[in-house]
């Protein structure tokens, strides 16, 4: 079994912004139960996101609903992950399956797109 690098790089298909917003998840779990909850984000992308679980009991591969307060946008979501976070909190990382477009309402750069190119001044010169 081979080891991965501490400094492997990470690829996503679109990057992430730690971004906190407000959105209404709602749906059935696999017993009937419906559910209707206000949580909050702590990272988002353009393919999906990760939110805060403190009422619900949410598992991977449930599909939920989800409703941005900022904008009233609509999408529907599958739950990948469900883990314990660094301050005892319960995190659930999503990705969309319809409706994600644009429900951010925010610009993601493109896949693979390098970042801009930071230019410091050198000392001794002037402008």
């Amino acid at each position: 079994m081979s080891i991965l690098h501490f400094r492997s790089i990470e690829r996503r298909r679109t990057a992430r912004a730690a971004m906190t917003m407000n959105v209404l998840a709602y749906g059935e779990t696999a017993s009937g139960e419906k559910f209707k909850f206000w949580t909050r984000t702590s990272s988002v992308s353009a393919h999906g996101g990760v939110m805060v679980l403190e009422a619900a009991e949410l598992q991977a591969g449930q599909v939920v609903h989800l409703m941005n307060e900022y904008n009233l946008k609509k999408a529907s979501a599958k739950i990948l992950s469900v883990r314990r976070g660094r301050e005892g909190e319960t995190n659930a990382a999503f990705e969309f399956v319809q409706g994600g477009e644009r429900f951010w309402s925010m610009a993601f750069p493109a896949s693979g797109a390098r970042g801009l190119r930071k230019f410091t001044a050198r000392s001794g010169e002037t402008n």
